[in-house]
C-alpha cells in the first residue's frame, strides 16, 4: 500500500520525547541508551516513577532537562509505529478539547495485547521430496498440499478425507514441512468485481460523483443527502469500492452497534465478505486481532463505533461517516468530542475524501454544504417501487385514549388493520422500562434515585428500580419508603414496557417483540430480535431509538409514535432540530418495499412547527427556520458554545471551586460567561454538579479563553472540572 506520510521517519538519537497515556500536559523527554533505534511513531517502554509504561516516541528530546538526569527508554516494542498522521490527530484533538494530550493518547492504543508478538502455530506445507509408497490415501493429502498453502495436520486430514495418521506418516517421510503461521484468522479480501445491485439513474450518478471525490486523491467532504430507503448505503458501497482498487483503507463509522448486524450483511452481499468490526463489545482476542491487522495493512475495510477514528491506519483512503446527525458520535466522558467532526479533521490531515450520510442531515452540515464547505449530493426518491409513507398527527386533545392506556383509538384501528393485511407495525417510545416515575398515593412521595437528581424508572419484567444515568438499581419496595403505605405506590407515564402490556391486551394474539437496550445485550442480541422481524416472526414491534435508523423491513407498512412531544420538553437548543431528526427516521422504517407506508404521531402539539414539518414533509424549510433562529441569537453553528461542568463528593466543596472560578474569569467583550448554575442533573453518581456556559462568536479562539480561565486555578483532587467544547447535551 501507498503510504499517507510522504517521507520516511528519521531514526531519534539522544534524546526523545515520550507521550504516555495519562492525563498529562506533555510529552516527557527520555534518552536512548546505546545500539537502541528509535523513531518518531514507536511504541516503547519508558520508567515513570516506580512503574514501566507504554508509551509513544512523539519526536526529538526538548532540551528542558539536562541528559544526564534522563531516564532511558526500556524497550521499544516489535509492532509498526503509530503513523504520522494519526499522531497529528491526537495532538489537535487534544487541543480543540482543551484535553491533555495523554488522554486522547488513550483513545488510540486501547488494545495494548495488539504491541506484543503474534502467537505462532505450526502448520505444514508440501515439500520436494516424496515417500518411496504412496497410498490412495497419501495422494490425495498432497494433491490437496498442492495448492501451496499451509496448513495444520487436522485441517489437511480434513480437507483431504484422510486420518491424521496419513498427514502424519508424510511429514515423518519429509514430503510435508513445518512452517510457523499466525494463530490469527486472516482477513478476507473484498471482491471487487462481484456485482452490486442496479442502481436508478438518480444513485448512479451520485456513485459516479463518490468515485470522482476518491479518485482525485485529496481532501473533500461531501453530504450524501438522500431521504430514507434511498439506497445511501448501495451508493457509497461504490466509494469504498473504488478507494480500494487504489489498494488504499476505508473505515465506516456507525452511530450504534446495533445498526451493524444489517449493514454487516449487506456488505457480505456487495463485496462477498465481512469487514474488520471494532467496538466495545470485542473480545481482547479480536481487539488485538484487528487492532493489528490495521496497523499492518491488512485489514482493508474497517466498520466501527467513533472509537475506530483513532485505530492506527498507514493507507486510509476513504472516511464514511453513516448517519452522520447521530448524537450518539458524541463522545461525553473523559474527552469530549465528536466523532463525526474529528472525522472530518483526519481526513483533512490524511488529505482524503470523507463522506457524511444521512436521511436528516444535522444543521451544521447542512449549512457547511450551503456555504460550500462541502459538496452535496441528494437522493430523492426511494429505491425501486417503493415510496415515502403518508404521515399524520393525531391530535390527543381531540383522540385521546381510553382511561388508564396510551394508544389513541386512531392508532388501535390502524394496527388493527395492519394485523388484518398481515402486514407488521412498530410502535416507537423513546423511553426504555416500563414507567418513568413511581408515585406513592398517599403521601405523593417520588422514588430518586439515592445518587443522582434524578427519578428511578420501573422495570416491571425485572422487578426493579434502575437510574438510567449511574446504574443504581432496587427491588421495587411494597411499602412507601417515606411513609410506609402498603399497596400505595403506583407507576406514572408509560415505558415501551408498559406499551406492550397494554398492546398484549388489546391484541393477544399478535406476536409482539421489545426492542430496547435493557432486553437486547450485545451484537448477537440484536442479530435474533432483527433477523424474526425481518423473517415475519414478530408482528408488532414496540422499540426506542435502536429501532429508529437503519433497518430494513419489508413487511412493516405502519408507525405510531407514541409520545411525539417527548423531545421537544427540555430546554436543549437543539431540541426540534433532534426530535424532527429522530422521528423522520423512525417514519422512515415504513413502507419500505412494494406496500405503501403510514405513519401516525400522537401529539398534544400537532400545530408545533416540527410536527407540521413532519407531516408535510417540508423539511428544508424546518432547517432553514432553525438555521434562521440560531443565527439571530448567535448559537451553534453560527456561534460557539463550551460546557465547563465543576463537580465534588460535597456540595459545599463544588460550591466553593465554584465561586472561585467566576471571580477570574478573563474579562473580555468577546465572550460571555453564564452561570455558575446548578446542573439539570445537579447530582450524578454522588457528585454535586454546577455548571458554566462559554458563549462567543465564531472568530473567537474560544479554546484559548478557556486555558487562560482554568491554567491557574488550583483544583483540589476531590474536584473535577469538565470542558465540553460544542456540547451535545446540557444536563
Amino acid at each position: 500500500m501507498a503510504s499517507e506520510i510522504s517521507t520516511e521517519e528519521q531514526t531519534v538519537s539522544g534524546t526523545v520525547s515520550v507521550l504516555l497515556p495519562l492525563a498529562l500536559p506533555r510529552p516527557y523527554d527520555y534518552k536512548v541508551p546505546s545500539g537502541m533505534e528509535v523513531r518518531p511513531g514507536d511504541y516503547v517502554i519508558v520508567p515513570l516513577g516506580s512503574q514501566q509504561l507504554l508509551g509513544v516516541v512523539w519526536g526529538a528530546g526538548t532540551g528542558e532537562v539536562g541528559h544526564n538526569r534522563l531516564r532511558p527508554v526500556a524497550e521499544v516494542l516489535d509492532a509498526p509505529p503509530m503513523p504520522e498522521v494519526l499522531r497529528r490527530l491526537v495532538d489537535w484533538v487534544a487541543s480543540y478539547t482543551v484535553s491533555p494530550p495523554g488522554s486522547v493518547l488513550r483513545l488510540a492504543i486501547r488494545a495494548p495485547g495488539a504491541l506484543e508478538p503474534q502467537r505462532m502455530r505450526t502448520a505444514y506445507r508440501l515439500g520436494d521430496k516424496r515417500p518411496s509408497r504412496m497410498t490412495p490415501a497419501r495422494i490425495r493429502a498432497v494433491e490437496v498440499a498442492g495448492d501451496g498453502f499451509a496448513r495444520t495436520v487436522r485441517e489437511l486430514a480434513e480437507e483431504a478425507g484422510v486420518s491424521d495418521g496419513v498427514v502424519r506418516g508424510l511429514v515423518e517421510a519429509g514430503t510435508l514441512v513445518p512452517v510457523d503461521v499466525p494463530t490469527e484468522a486472516p482477513f478476507p479480501a473484498p471482491n471487487l468485481d462481484a456485482p452490486g445491485v442496479d442502481l436508478s439513474e438518480e444513485q448512479a450518478e451520485a456513485a459516479a460523483a463518490l468515485r470522482a471525490h476518491v479518485e482525485a486523491d485529496r481532501f473533500s467532504a461531501i453530504l450524501l443527502d438522500g431521504v430514507t430507503g434511498s439506497g445511501k448505503t448501495e451508493v457509497y458501497f461504490e466509494a469504498v469500492a473504488a478507494a480500494l482498487r487504489r489498494n488504499r483503507q476505508v473505515l465506516i463509522l456507525l452511530p450504534e452497534i446495533a445498526l451493524t448486524s444489517q449493514f454487516l450483511e449487506r456488505f457480505e452481499r456487495r463485496f462477498g465478505c465481512r469487514p474488520a468490526e471494532w467496538h466495545s463489545d470485542l473480545s481482547t482476542r479480536e481487539r488485538r486481532r484487528v487492532w493489528r491487522g490495521v496497523a499492518e495493512g491488512r485489514a482493508s475495510v474497517v466498520v466501527g463505533a467513533r472509537s475506530a477514528l483513532f485505530l492506527p491506519f498507514p493507507d486510509l483512503g476513504l472516511i464514511i461517516v453513516d448517519e452522520e446527525h447521530d448524537a450518539a458520535f458524541k463522545q461525553e466522558d473523559g474527552v469530549a468530542y465528536h466523532a463525526r467532526d474529528m472525522a472530518v479533521v483526519r481526513a483533512s490531515l490524511g488529505k482524503l475524501p470523507i463522506i457524511l450520510s444521512s436521511a436528516t442531515p444535522s444543521l451544521e452540515t447542512v449549512v457547511n454544504a450551503e456555504q460550500g464547505r462541502y459538496a452535496q449530493l441528494r437522493l430523492e426518491a426511494r429505491h425501486g417501487a417503493a415510496r415515502l409513507p403518508d404521515v399524520t398527527a393525531i391530535d390527543m386533545r381531540a383522540d385521546p385514549p381510553e382511561r388508564g392506556r396510551w394508544l389513541s383509538p386512531v392508532l388501535v384501528r390502524e394496527i388493527a388493520k395492519a394485523l388484518e393485511a398481515g402486514e407488521q407495525s412498530m410502535l416507537f417510545l423513546n423511553r426504555r422500562g416500563y414507567a418513568p416515575l413511581t408515585l406513592c398515593r398517599t403521601c405523593g412521595h417520588r422514588i430518586e434515585c439515592p445518587q443522582c437528581s434524578a427519578w428511578l424508572v420501573e422495570h416491571r419484567f425485572r422487578r426493579e428500580l434502575a437510574c438510567h444515568h449511574c446504574g443504581y438499581s432496587a427491588p421495587v419496595p411494597k411499602a412507601c419508603p417515606s411513609c410506609g403505605a402498603e399497596d400505595s405506590l403506583v407507576a406514572c407515564g408509560p415505558g415501551v414496557e408498559r406499551i406492550a402490556e397494554e398492546v398484549a391486551e388489546l391484541f393477544p394474539e399478535a406476536r409482539t417483540a421489545i426492542v430496547s437496550s435493557d432486553n437486547l445485550r450485545g451484537p448477537a442480541a440484536h442479530r435474533e430480535v432483527f433477523r424474526a422481524i425481518e423473517e415475519r416472526e414478530v408482528d408488532i414491534v414496540i422499540g426506542t431509538q435502536i429501532v429508529a435508523k437503519g433497518h430494513h423491513f419489508p413487511w412493516l407498512t405502519l408507525v405510531g409514535v407514541v409520545d411525539a412531544d417527548l423531545g421537544l420538553e427540555n430546554g436543549d437548543l437543539r431540541a426540534g432540530e433532534r426530535t424532527f431528526q429522530l422521528l423522520q427516521q423512525v417514519a422512515g422504517r415504513a413502507g419500505r418495499a412494494e406496500r405503501p407506508g403510514r405513519v401516525f404521531l400522537q401529539s398534544f402539539m400537532p400545530e408545533h412547527g416540527v410536527m407540521r414539518a413532519l407531516v408535510s414533509g417540508r423539511r428544508d424549510e424546518f432547517l432553514a427556520r432553525e438555521a434562521s433562529a440560531r443565527e439571530r441569537v448567535g448559537l451553534p453553528p453560527f456561534g460557539r458554545l463550551v460546557g465547563v461542568v465543576v463537580s465534588a463528593p460535597e456540595s459545599g466543596l463544588a460550591q466553593r471551586i465554584a465561586r472561585e472560578m467566576s471571580r477570574r474569569v478573563p474579562r473580555t467583550d468577546d465572550v460571555s460567561v453564564l452561570g455558575p448554575a446548578p446542573a439539570p442533573l445537579a447530582l450524578l453518581r454522588g457528585r454535586t454538579r454546577l455548571r458554566f456556559l462559554v458563549k462567543a462568536g465564531r472568530h473567537v479562539n474560544i479554546q484559548n479563553f478557556i486555558r487562560a480561565w482554568l491554567d491557574d486555578m488550583k483544583i483540589p483532587n476531590a474536584v473535577r472540572v469538565s470542558v465540553d467544547v460544542d456540547p451535545y447535551s446540557f444536563m
